[in-house]
């Protein structure tokens, strides 16, 4: 038997009542993943549960890479039953790595496999759910079907041609998919040839020449507009930090010229550029009555002789330590200057900023929307128990967590949406917690409107499904 018990992580009875009462049933609204659009359009099957579960995922290749297992049975080319093996080898030893719940909590809700992984029984268990996952409930709809996934918002660059999700629409296949509008290639000057790479794919899908600055900022418009003709309401940026000038000697014309002549920008050209970039497209999103996430502080592809070997997103990023306050603050005032700031969600990385973020938001709601300006959910590596519980409390301590959009994937799994329970029970666990501390009148009621509110009904609201 695991661990894994209907109290999980509840240590009152009335975090019990809170969490069973009002949060288990809801649906989810995953306004944030990585999951590839055309593997729902097209009802995918996986083959085997390595296909579904560790392709792809480097949380699990960093846990077994640390574990020491060889890189062919994690991104080599050892079969799929052999790197099963091998991450069943590592599961035991991931003991208070969120991965550790993580695992047990998608083999029970997913497989029904109510025991521990282990070397003694993984074969078993790879056999059993390679079985299930032939069957129609287990391929990619039925997956988000069985979690009661409603609403998910993939992560789309603006030269996708977004055909998947009209597939979807078209076929009203649930649940409903939209893309978010990513354009962080559309200002990654630093890349060099992939960048001119970029402008060349931008040109052809918006049937122009994009020759000046002007002319990127229009063909970027345009596929605003595109994106927002299939349902998009969102756009999403990941960067180590937000660059803001109040006045620079150096434009965009003239830095989009040395791009195109193939010159070496100077550290200030590139974060010009990016800046000037992401205000334009933040008025967009704003006139278009979007929403806009702002994922920053991580240091990316630490480790170049890996990221040669394996390519990005393989599992070399971490925490940096990049100054945030200030440069955010005047980016947020310039857009809240002319009173064009869209709903806003900040994410940080490092835990350090936790108060700096939270307090950043508060400074601009203006009381227009509810929950306006978001100090969002915790994220990537603070995606765990520990992390959770400091982002309640610091959005309590700083804000109103009552007004708090709840938790997202951030995930490229089919098998990740226990995720959403997990973060269910911590949050009521918290709020069970001072109940029964005195600190919260015992009101089930009112408490358990809050909870449903965090955990479903603000997101619904706030992004206009």
């Amino acid at each position: 038997m695991s661990f894994i018990t209907e109290d999980f992580l509840l240590q009152s009875d009335f975090a019990k009542k809170l969490y069973h009462g009002f949060a288990a049933n809801l649906p989810i609204i995953d306004y944030h993943n990585h999951l590839p659009p055309n593997e729902i359009a097209q009802n995918r099957v996986f083959e085997n549960i390595s296909q579904a579960w560790l392709k792809g995922d480097h949380y699990k290749w960093r846990a077994m890479r640390a574990f020491g297992i060889n890189e062919k049975y994690i991104t080599g080319n050892a079969s799929d039953k052999e790197k099963f093996l091998k991450w069943a080898e590592t599961v035991p030893y991931t003991v208070r790595n969120p991965l550790y719940h993580w695992t047990h909590l998608e083999l029970k809700r997913y497989f029904d496999i109510d025991e521990l992984l282990t070397p003694d029984n993984a074969e078993a268990v790879y056999e059993a759910t390679s079985e299930k996952l032939k069957t129609s409930e287990y391929h990619t709809q039925g997956l988000l079907q069985q979690k009661k996934v409603e609403y998910l918002c993939t992560t789309d660059d603006p030269t996708d041609s977004l055909e998947h999700h009209k597939h979807i629409a078209d076929n009203n296949i649930n649940p409903s998919t939209y893309p978010t509008f990513r354009p962080d290639k559309a200002y990654a000057v630093e890349n060099g040839g992939a960048y001119l790479e970029f402008l060349r794919l931008m040109a052809s899908v918006t049937n122009s020449e994009i020759n000046t600055y002007d002319d990127l900022i229009a063909a970027l418009e345009q596929r605003v507009d595109y994106f927002h003709t299939t349902g998009c309401r969102l756009a999403d940026h990941g960067l180590e930090q937000l660059y803001y000038f109040e006045t620079a000697d150096v434009n965009c014309d003239s830095i989009f010229k040395k791009i195109i002549s193939k010159k070496t920008l100077s550290t200030k050209e590139i974060h010009v550029f990016k800046s000037t970039t992401l205000l334009l497209l933040c008025r967009m999103y704003h006139k278009k009555g979007w929403a806009q996430q702002f994922h920053l502080g991580p240091i990316r592809n630490n480790n170049k002789r890996l990221l040669n070997q394996l390519g990005p997103d393989t599992g070399f990023d971490s925490i940096g330590d990049f100054s945030q306050a200030r440069a955010l603050s005047g980016f947020l005032n310039d857009l809240d200057g002319t009173d064009q700031l869209a709903k806003t969600i900040l994410y940080n990385l490092h835990p350090a900023q936790n108060e700096v973020f939270a307090t950043m938001a508060g400074n601009f709601n203006d009381g227009t929307v509810k929950g306006k300006v978001q100090y969002g959910s915790a994220w990537w590596f603070l995606d765990q128990k520990d992390g959770m519980e400091k982002q309640i409390n610091t959005l309590s301590n700083m804000g109103l967590l009552s007004s708090f959009v709840g938790m997202l994937t951030d995930s490229r799994s089919f098998l990740s949406f226990p995720r959403h329970e997990y973060f269910r029970r911590i949050l009521c666990n918290l709020i069970g917690q001072d109940v029964e501390n005195g600190e919260l009148p015992a009101d089930e009621k009112w408490l358990g409107k809050i909870v449903s509110d965090i955990c479903y009904y603000n997101a619904k609201t706030y992004f206009g499904l």
